[in-house]
């Protein structure tokens, strides 16, 4: 049985910006890749929706939410679910807790993805790793139910302004073989349209730094920090 990602946002345009690239990369392997997202971001990252003709409320959700299948199906996720809890700012209760525990035991993730713990520009973020190591660590206790699951690995992945976040990634992830993909996944975010040539730079910066440190030229890249320690037997591979 291949191993399961789990990732989870607390917009819906967060997975497709930060991790797209990860998400189709290992779809395409053959691991089965499930995205939480915890609202649609309608307060705070749908401003051009906004600006349309006749928006409301729903609507804006919707068009968001539509946004979102869309890219998830390019990236090749297996499933896709939305919790609806409103954004800026996002209300995380026990409920949301126990609901995201609950999806850990259900997918058995070997890796989760998420947020990095410090974004002082957007405290959704912030809020959503919180819940993720809350909802990892009732996921893991026998006490919770005897459907109890292996520790899975935390990466966070890159924020907007990592200069604001304390961000230093220690894994650089090549995405050069999906780039396409990603950038497809992209522009199915037409709410959020000013950031296409934003977040294409930023896959070139980092795609530039794995080249240098791989020697292989890398044009896309991802940026990421774990979490928690990664076990090895030889500090050198053959």
């Amino acid at each position: 049985m291949s191993s399961s990602i789990v990732v989870v946002t607390a917009h819906v345009g967060d997975f497709v910006w930060r991790c797209g690239g990860a998400m189709a990369l290992h779809a395409a392997q053959g691991h089965d890749v499930h995205l939480v997202c915890l609202s649609f971001g309608e307060n705070g990252e749908s401003n051009l929706v906004w600006k349309e003709e006749g928006a409301t409320l729903d609507k804006v959700k919707e068009a968001r939410r539509l946004e979102a299948l869309e890219a998830a199906k390019m990236l090749g996720a297996s499933s896709s679910e939305f919790y609806d809890l409103g954004d800026y700012p996002l209300t995380i209760t026990p409920e949301v807790v126990d609901r995201l525990s609950r999806a850990f035991r259900q997918h058995q993730p070997s890796l989760v993805i998420t947020h990095p713990e410090k974004d002082p520009s957007n405290l959704d973020h912030c809020r959503t790793f919180e819940a993720v190591l809350l909802a990892r660590m009732k996921a893991i206790a026998p006490g919770h139910g005897n459907d109890f699951i292996k520790p899975p690995q935390v990466l966070c992945f890159e924020p907007h302004q990592s200069e604001l976040c304390g961000f230093k990634p220690n894994m650089l992830l090549d995405i050069t073989s999906v780039w396409d993909q990603k950038k497809a996944a992209m522009e199915t975010m037409h709410a959020q349209r000013n950031l296409w040539g934003y977040y294409e730079r930023v896959g070139m910066q980092r795609g530039a730094q794995a080249g240098r440190r791989a020697s292989t030229g890398q044009l896309y890249g991802e940026a990421y920090q774990s979490i928690f320690p990664s076990v090895h037997t030889s500090f050198i591979s053959n």
